[in-house]
């Protein structure tokens, strides 16, 4: 199976790459623009097992070249951080929508086989104190982000109506594990503690997510890529709902710390109350359940990071956009 990553340097599609690549059946090309979340060094070692190609999505002439020969496309590429999406919203339009609508056009060119669309939880708006968010759930998104991504999977759910492309939807709880990028809650509240600076808690802390580890995300993928129903969609949830609060509270009892190091801060706009996921489909028909529970996969996340010092640190330097600007010639 010849498969296209796209998003494959970032955080979750870095770990899929990294899967992926165990496998001796499976040949892959992976597609990144190289923005401030893709990361090179989240690929290392597994050069000779994938093909890189640097290019962004909304490039039709790359798309189609790197999908040339594609039976599957894992399509992971998207801007992703609610508060930059506050800040400004047009990357995120330009991206996730228009980015998903060439790599649909390009995927209907190529005939490919199947088309996995990874989308997120937060389509769906918020829930109340009860209750869970299934596949039949309504979309109502609540940021620029959430809703340019709800945007993206209605048009890949009507490229599979309109012109029968083979898509297949997923959509996932908040991830966590290795390679995350330092903005996002668990690396950032690693990080700080291990500086000794304090933890900024949005609001009250009550906000309540659903955890899940990203090798259970991956593995949900894979299950999905080999046996998925075209047209289908999938949520993917680690069954490990806990508050924001509750997850700093963790993160410091895990590294020695004092809880004195929370501080909290303004709530940002539109700030989702509590997501839960229904996972009982990805169980029921894909035989798919996760495997790791919070205290388990955080505490793996915690010792990675403060194992992979060095890199956070050119992360936070902006090191490594330097070095990759030098090597591709051009402004990251």
């Amino acid at each position: 199976m010849r498969i296209l990553v796209t998003g494959g340097a970032g955080f979750i599609g870095s770990n899929f790459v990294r899967r992926m690549a165990t496998r001796p059946d499976v040949d892959m090309v992976t597609l990144d623009a190289l923005t401030y979340a893709g990361n090179l060094d989240n690929l290392e070692g597994v050069a000779g097992r994938h093909t890189f190609v640097r290019g962004d999505i909304c490039d039709a002439d790359a798309v189609t070249k790197a999908m040339d020969g594609a039976d599957a496309v894992v399509h992971f590429a998207a801007e992703s951080h609610v508060d930059r999406s506050i800040a400004t919203s047009a990357p995120f339009i330009r991206t996730n929508i228009e980015g998903t609508r060439v790599l649909l056009e390009a995927a209907r060119e190529c005939r490919v086989r199947k088309f996995v669309h990874v989308s997120t939880d937060e389509v769906y708006g918020s829930l109340g104190a009860t209750g869970y968010f299934t596949e039949e759930s309504c979309l109502a998104p609540n940021s620029p982000y959430s809703a340019s991504k709800a945007g993206s999977d209605l048009l890949a759910r009507a490229y599979c109506e309109t012109y029968d492309l083979p898509v297949v939807i997923t959509r996932c709880s908040n991830n966590y594990g290795p390679y995350q990028f330092p903005e996002k809650l668990i690396p950032l509240m690693v990080i700080h503690a291990l500086e000794g600076r304090e933890l900024p808690v949005y609001g009250d802390g009550g906000n309540v997510r659903d955890w899940l580890h990203v090798a259970d995300h991956c593995s949900a993928l894979e299950a999905v890529l080999h046996a998925g129903v075209a047209g289908e969609v999938y949520n993917i949830g680690g069954r490990n709902e806990r508050t924001n609060l509750e997850i700093v509270k963790m993160i410091l009892y895990i590294m020695g710390r004092d809880e004195s190091l929370i501080t909290f801060v303004k709530d940002r706009p539109g700030h989702d109350r509590r997501y839960a996921i229904d996972a009982s489909k990805m169980e029921r028909e894909l035989g798919w359940t996760p495997a790791y529970d919070l205290e388990r996969g955080l505490t793996e996340t915690v010792a990675w990071y403060v194992a992979h010092r060095e890199w956070w640190e050119s992360i936070l330097s902006g090191a490594y956009r330097e070095y990759y600007e030098r090597q591709y010639g051009v402004e990251l």
